[in-house]
């Protein structure tokens, strides 16, 4: 058997003895110690599934010295090792530890969260197969484990993916994938954009019309807005609160966060042409919107009432109940792009704005998320937004997703705010993967894959205590451009793996220019083979294959290299 390739690289890997194995088959047990019973429960449903083996419970044969039953590594004949899922508290809380050494085979973590990523590992030692949904072998076939020791634990705390829903829905069975995708490459938060000019995707009981209405739009746009070309099927559909409790309580079974985004008081246009009331009906016949059917920068914003707070605290009410607190401590606000022409053509908002005494529309934007950061936080969740949210000031409590740059982050972070890195130039996967003329729907800068591999969360020259307040990373997918999951998935693979390397990997330097790309390049060869087991329409590294291509759909080349900001 090869030594299969870790994507992402552990922070140790010692193969031992050299050319050793052992054999698992249908009578290797699994045996779960306290805590650890729903990373077992992820194994037989996962793991058996693709090896149709049944691990039996082995907790009834309890040898806690590790000498256990097991198949000595080189030994090609045993019966099988019985894997035992264990926590030490002295581990790294998502740090793990799997010892396949002759003995038992121990998958080992500082929680249940660090031992479901050793289990994530030992899959990818089972190699490719074992990431299918049912056995590809003969009945009966054994399989075998390389004999290695491998001691890993993350760099960043925060570990994500932004799927914007809003303006393409992706069903219900998409986004549980993706958490599964997610989940395969250690990454830990699933950050839904769930609202939009485009769409409002997520029951609001109190609020009906949020979906019967903010849901549809009639036509779509086909590619950039500069295109003349429209779709002209109806398109929408959202998430039931049953649909939203199911992806939460899915995600956190794979130890990932599902952070809800409500976008305020930008990218309002769905809410709305539901209820026409919440714009500014001082200066635009609000009742004549609908639901957006293009892209860009939308000029319809929320009007800065006392109606308008009462009706977003009350589908935040909502949004808290389905979001537990446990599994998602932040809620995200959006809070960028929102042009103030209104603002400024509205005499009930330049009222507003000399009623609570302040400077400009810039400050009321910042009133408005101070509004709603205060009301979180009296709730025991915590307020994140886009980088615009700094403009007029920001709560002491606030977060920061970094989009426009490094500059915001770092702004944030030297200010004492805690700052998830996701800088466009960087991380936004939309953006196309190549220069040539064949990538589908060309957008935004080129970043190839070794361009993802390359990028630094941290920036150089930020201050100790600043860069403590860098959560973590997360790579960013606007779909105006995909209206499909293989075109979510093309745009997204490969290149996510390298993502989750740069998140993941202590041992990845973090002076870009010294990585190792050409050996990223080789592992990924072995990684490509776990992609076709799972079904992902990646983008093969020689090009996109003729059905990937969308010949004549406009896009929006921008020349040159992204500017390091």
């Amino acid at each position: 058997m090869d030594r299969p390739d870790l994507i992402p690289a552990p922070s140790s890997l010692r193969w031992s003895p050299p050319a050793g194995h052992v054999r698992i088959d249908g009578g290797t047990p699994l045996e779960a110690r306290p805590g650890t019973e729903g990373v077992a429960r992820w194994f037989r449903a996962t793991v058996g599934a693709a090896t149709g083996l049944p691990f039996p419970n082995g907790n009834s044969n309890d040898n806690s010295d590790g000498s256990g039953d097991g198949t000595r590594a080189g030994d090609h004949h045993g019966a099988g090792s019985r894997i035992v899922l264990d926590i030490d508290p002295g581990l790294a809380p998502e740090g793990y530890r799997i010892a396949i050494d002759g003995h038992a085979q121990r998958i080992t973590g500082g929680s249940a969260a660090g031992v479901f990523w050793g289990a994530q590992t030992y899959r990818q030692l089972l190699g490719p197969d074992a990431y299918r949904r049912a056995p590809v072998g003969p009945p009966g076939r054994p399989w075998e484990v390389p004999a290695a020791v491998v001691a890993d634990e993350p760099r960043f705390a925060w570990r994500g993916l932004m799927l914007d829903v809003a303006r393409h829905f992706r069903p219900k069975d998409d986004v549980l994938r993706y958490v599964d995708l997610l989940a395969a490459h250690k990454l830990n938060v699933l950050h839904l954009h769930l609202t939009d000019d485009q769409g409002w995707r997520i029951e609001i009981k109190r609020y009906p019309r949020l979906t019967e209405v903010g849901a549809w739009r009639a036509r779509t746009r086909r590619g950039h807005r500069a295109s003349t070309l429209w779709d002209d099927q109806p398109h929408g559909g959202h998430y039931t609160q049953d649909d939203i409790r199911e992806i939460v309580a899915y995600a956190a079974e794979r130890h990932v966060r599902v952070v809800p985004e409500i976008d305020v008081p930008g990218h309002s246009q769905a809410a709305i042409a539901a209820y026409p009331w919440l714009g500014n009906t001082d200066v635009v016949d609000t009742a004549a919107l609908s639901v957006w059917d293009t892209w860009g920068v939308n000029p319809n914003v929320l009007a800065p009432t006392d109606e308008t707070l009462r009706f977003y605290e009350n589908v935040l009410e909502e949004v808290l109940d389905l979001f537990p607190a446990g599994t998602s401590p932040f809620v995200h606000l959006g809070g960028d792009e929102c042009p103030k022409d209104q603002w400024r053509a509205s005499p009930a908002a330049r009222a507003r704005i000399e009623e609570l005494g302040l400077a400009d529309e810039d400050a009321l934007q910042s009133w408005f998320i101070g509004h709603f950061d205060r009301w979180l936080t009296r709730r025991g969740r915590r307020l994140i937004g886009w980088d615009e949210i700094l403009e007029g000031g920001l709560a002491p409590g606030a977060a920061v997703s970094s989009w426009r740059g490094y500059a915001g982050g770092i702004a944030a972070a030297e200010a004492g705010h805690d700052v998830v890195m996701c800088p466009e130039q960087h991380v936004y996967l939309d953006h196309r993967q190549d220069g040539g003329p064949d990538e589908p729907v060309p957008i935004g800068y080129v970043r190839t894959l070794e361009d993802v591999y390359r990028f630094e969360p941290v920036p150089p020259g930020l201050s100790p205590a600043a860069a403590a307040h860098v959560l973590g990373t997360q790579a960013n997918v606007w779909t105006e451009v995909m209206d499909s999951r293989s075109r979510v998935d093309y745009q997204v693979f490969p290149r996510l793996a390298a993502f989750a390397e740069v998140a993941w990997s202590t041992g990845l330097p973090t002076d870009p220019a010294a990585r190792d790309f050409a050996g990223f390049e080789r592992r990924m060869a072995a990684h490509y083979r776990r992609l076709d087991a799972l079904g992902v329409d990646y983008r093969p590294p020689g090009g996109p294959l003729p059905w990937q291509k969308r010949p004549g759909v406009v896009g929006r080349p921008i020349d040159g290299p992204p500017p390091n900001v």
